[in-house]
């Protein structure tokens, strides 16, 4: 484990919940790759006109403690597995108390910038990642969500799919050039920020229903657990859509997948799992669902889209 990044939490990364937003946690863990880009001798990996770069293929994260405004943070990281071109990176994000706020295991590929295409590690770079690999501790581990699963083919990541379901729409939009890094490409922080502004069209009026029913408290949500299969990389421009659908439902958790779409040509930007909570704002305590809530979930939300 290496020391890979650290700050703080500042008002503006936090939302209407009053803790750091997830699309902010995304954006301190890109920072932290860039210091273990340059601990296996990349340190141009995320710079303007570089010959290569690392970039994300698929990312579990676990959100374990709230952070909120001011509070001091940093991170670690390591090497879990790597192979001809690509590396398999644990990066954990933690409070000054020590307790753990966020895990972070993300693919990486090691691309040639230009056309995006994997190519292999060189020597120097290969005895750096060697030298990197440690284990991860037990209390970050991943807990609602099984990072074995493998998402779905390309050929059924589809807008068909969605229409075959009948996923509702619950966001779209065009990416913007302050979204887009020095390659080019959508940053990846981006994905889930996308997502994360688009979920209350579909569960605001839910969440409002699951707390008057219950503790009649005033309503909030977090996300516990995410995944993320990045399958093409929009740049300046380039449209999105976003669909969702019902995977499973408990008394406290409901777990949704979320496919981000490219409207041009009906295939998928990125497609996500995503685990979550409604909880009162006030005792910041979750909030159990009750039976009739839970049964209008699967109503709004069609089963039926997968990872």
């Amino acid at each position: 484990m290496i020391d890979l990044w650290k700050g703080s939490a500042n008002s503006w990364d936090c939302d209407e919940m009053g803790h750091m937003n997830v699309r902010v946690y995304v954006e301190k863990a890109l920072e932290g790759l860039g210091t273990l880009a340059a601990a296996i001798q990349l340190p141009h990996a995320y710079r303007s006109g570089a010959n290569s770069t690392l970039q994300p293929s698929d990312q579990h994260i676990r959100f374990i403690r709230e952070v909120m405004p001011g509070r001091p943070l940093s991170m670690r990281g390591c090497v879990l597995e790597w192979d001809e071109t690509s590396v398999l990176v644990y990066q954990e994000i933690r409070h000054s108390d020590g307790q753990p706020a966020a895990a972070f295991r993300t693919r990486l590929l090691h691309i040639d910038a230009r056309t995006g295409l994997p190519f292999p590690w060189n020597h120097a770079a290969q005895a750096c990642l060697e030298a990197l690999i440690d284990a991860p501790p037990d209390d970050t581990q991943p807990r609602g969500l099984d990072i074995s699963q493998m998402p779905v083919a390309a050929d059924i990541a589809n807008m068909k799919t969605v229409a075959d379901v009948e996923a509702p729409e619950i966001g779209h939009g065009t990416i913007p050039v302050q979204h887009i890094d020095v390659h080019g490409r959508m940053l990846a922080s981006w994905f889930i920020g996308r997502i994360s502004d688009s979920v209350p069209n579909l569960l605001f009026d839910w969440r409002k229903e699951v707390a008057s029913a219950t503790t009649g408290s005033k309503m909030g949500a977090a996300v516990l657990e995410y995944r993320l299969v990045f399958r093409k990389w929009p740049r300046a421009g380039d449209r999105f859509v976003i669909h969702s659908s019902l995977e499973k439902i408990g008394d406290k958790t409901h777990s949704l997948v979320h496919w981000v779409l490219d409207p041009e040509d009906g295939k998928a930007w990125a497609t996500t799992q995503a685990v979550a909570v409604t909880f009162d704002l006030n005792t910041r305590k979750v909030i159990t669902t009750p039976p009739g809530p839970m049964q209008a979930l699967a109503k709004i939300a069609p089963r039926g889209l997968n990872l």
